[in-house]
C-alpha cells in the first residue's frame, strides 16, 4: 500500500463522532431508548466514542455492544479457510429498542448487511440505524447510512484506513493507494 493522504485528522475525527452523536439524539428524541452496537473491529471503538459524547451532551449511558458478523458474511467460503470468530458480546435485550450499528466505513454494504442477519438472529429491535464514520461509495447493495461522518468518493483501489487511540494509538483517518 502507499500512503496518498489523510483525509481527517484527530480534531475532524472527534468533530464528526460529535456530529454523529447529536444527530442520534435528535432523531430519536432523546437516548432513552437507544442502544449501540460497534461491528467488529473498528465500529466497536467507534461506538464507545459516540456513547461518552452523548454522556458528555446528556449526561446519560448508552449501552454498548460488540458484535462480530464473520459467521454471517456473504463471502466466508472465499475469503476464511479457518474464519476466527472474535466475539458477539451484547449483554443487553435489544428486543424493542431503536438500535445503532456504529461501524467506520461503509462501501458496499455487504457488512451491514451481515449484520443485520446477525441482530436480526438475536432478537427484534423497534428501528436499527447506520452510523458510519466514512461513506466511500461503490455500494453493491440499496443500503445506506442514516449517520456518516463524511462522504469521501474513492477508486475501488484505494483503501480507506482508520485508526482510534485507544485501539491504534493514534486518531485519523487516511487513503492509501494499492501497489
Amino acid at each position: 500500500m502507499k500512503f496518498k493522504s489523510v483525509l481527517m485528522d484527530e480534531i475532524a475525527v472527534e468533530r464528526a463522532i460529535g456530529r454523529i452523536a447529536h444527530e442520534i439524539i435528535e432523531h430519536n428524541k432523546g437516548v432513552d431508548n437507544v442502544v449501540l452496537i460497534g461491528i467488529k473491529t473498528r465500529g466497536l471503538p467507534m461506538a464507545e466514542k459516540i456513547k461518552e459524547k452523548i454522556y458528555e451532551y446528556e449526561n446519560k449511558t448508552v449501552p454498548v455492544g460488540a458484535l462480530d458478523i464473520t459467521l454471517y458474511r456473504d463471502d466466508l467460503s472465499d475469503i476464511y479457510v479457518n474464519p476466527s470468530l472474535k466475539g458477539t458480546d451484547i449483554p443487553f435485550d435489544i428486543i424493542g429498542k431503536d438500535l445503532v450499528l456504529v461501524d467506520d466505513v461503509i462501501y458496499t454494504g455487504r457488512t451491514a448487511r451481515a449484520a443485520l442477519d446477525a441482530i436480526i438472529d438475536i432478537g427484534r429491535p423497534h428501528t436499527v440505524q447506520l452510523a458510519v464514520l466514512i461513506d466511500r461509495g461503490h455500494r453493491e447493495l440499496p443500503i445506506r447510512a442514516d449517520y456518516c461522518g463524511k462522504s469521501v468518493p474513492t477508486a475501488v483501489s484505494e483503501i480507506i484506513s482508520v485508526k482510534f487511540v485507544n485501539t491504534d494509538g493514534e486518531q485519523n483517518v487516511a487513503i492509501f493507494t494499492k501497489e
